[in-house]
């Protein structure tokens, strides 16, 4: 009884490790990769850096209404990240998130691409933004990293900034306050939090739906 309920925690704790069933060998191969920057620990995880964390879990959420934890972030034997295949409509979505904290993000993002055989162009990255005020959305693909380390991770690592990103506006610090403790404190809860992850979300689900320029249309037009 003891050893079973063990087992279970450890299992809702970290994703658990098991066979996949004949059903999950057949799954076909993603045509997107998903990811929300952020580090793993405990200790970060209401933090600004982490919304792109906060944004993916509420597309799995959107996209599985019927799912239990056990479902989400399985690890994947062999490479540094761990997966959600989850579909929209007809598109096969694989949502990972990295082993690495934050500044390695790269390392998990190529292991990803070359995994499932996903091109950076069909990667979409979702992360935190200084110079996009709190609560708006922006997309786009490549461009230059405004200083963020992961970004700047993932493009060495994927040789290209041609890659999808979502940026997820949390503003500059307020005077007197650096930008490593403005991103590395609680994101404020409310309203204007809970609109910037369900555009996240909205975002994502256009870029694959419908393509770039038409997101780019509805979301940056949006007051």
């Amino acid at each position: 009884m003891y050893e079973m309920s063990i087992k279970g925690l450890f299992e809702k704790l970290f994703g658990g490790q098991r066979v996949a069933s004949p059903e999950e060998v057949r799954k076909p191969p993603p045509e997107w990769i998903i990811i929300g920057l952020g580090n793993p620990s405990a200790k970060y995880a209401t933090t600004r850096h982490n919304v792109g964390y906060i944004a993916s879990d509420q597309l799995f959420e959107d996209l599985n209404t019927d799912a239990t934890p056990l479902d989400y972030l399985r690890p994947v034997p062999g490479q540094n990240f761990c997966e959600a295949r989850v579909h929209l409509g007809a598109h096969q979505l694989a949502i990972i998130r990295s082993h690495t904290f934050m500044n390695e993000s790269g390392e998990a993002i190529k292991a990803a691409s070359e995994y499932y055989g996903v091109p950076p162009e069909r990667i979409i990255v979702l992360h935190d933004e200084l110079d996009i005020p709190h609560g708006r959305v922006r997309v786009k693909l490549g461009g230059n990293e405004n200083g963020h380390n992961g970004l700047k991770s993932t493009t060495a690592e994927l040789g290209t900034r041609d890659y999808m990103r979502v940026r997820m506006g949390i503003g500059r610090p307020p005077q007197g306050q650096t930008v490593i403790d403005h991103v590395l404190s609680p994101i404020e809860q409310g309203e204007v939090t809970d609109a910037l992850i369900a555009e996240t979300v909205q975002a994502v689900k256009l870029l694959v739906t419908v393509g770039l320029q038409k997101a780019q249309h509805e979301i940056h037009t949006k007051k």
